[in-house]
């Protein structure tokens, strides 16, 4: 964040706004994490899609749609464009031909080591001023605050988690 965008001559309670800070470095986030990306050819819904499949194996492209949080329509074009760069594979579903299986390539699983170095250092970057102690309790911090807006509010056990 700039001295200009938070700096002396911003009004306090601006400074302090969690939700104008929040914006502030979501955008910075996001610009460090496209540029970082597009040096090599990628988005940050392919390094989702190639994730996903690493982690929870083949999947139909509503499931895929599902675990990535992608909306199908455009998950489609996030397919085209890795399947045309051969790091996943569309076939048909053998139990139900009308629906196709994703399934992650070897080039895939090469691109997606590349675009977790990427994205390592760009989180390196945007969490530069923290230490890694302060960068654990920031992740955990900013997960209850997504999940609660997105599930609602869990149970919090008797370590204040």
């Amino acid at each position: 964040m700039t001295t200009e965008e938070n700096g002396p001559l911003v009004p306090a309670r601006l400074r302090e706004l969690p939700s104008r800070l929040l914006g502030q470095a979501s955008t910075h986030a996001q610009r460090l994490v496209t540029e970082g990306l597009s040096g090599a050819d990628a988005r940050k819904w392919h390094y989702a899609a190639l994730v996903a499949l690493e982690e929870s194996g083949p999947a139909s492209q509503a499931t895929l749609s599902a675990r990535t949080g992608i909306h199908r329509s455009d998950l489609v074009a996030v397919i085209n464009e890795l399947a045309a760069r051969d790091m996943v594979e569309r076939t048909p579903d053998p139990e139900d031909r009308r629906r196709n299986v994703i399934t992650l390539t070897p080039s895939g699983r090469r691109q997606l080591r590349t675009l977790e170095q990427i994205l390592a250092a760009a989180q390196d970057e945007l969490l530069a001023p923290l230490s890694g102690q302060e960068r654990e309790q920031l992740v955990h911090l900013l997960g209850r605050v997504v999940d609660h807006h997105a599930y609602g509010d869990p149970v919090m056990g008797s370590d204040g988690r």
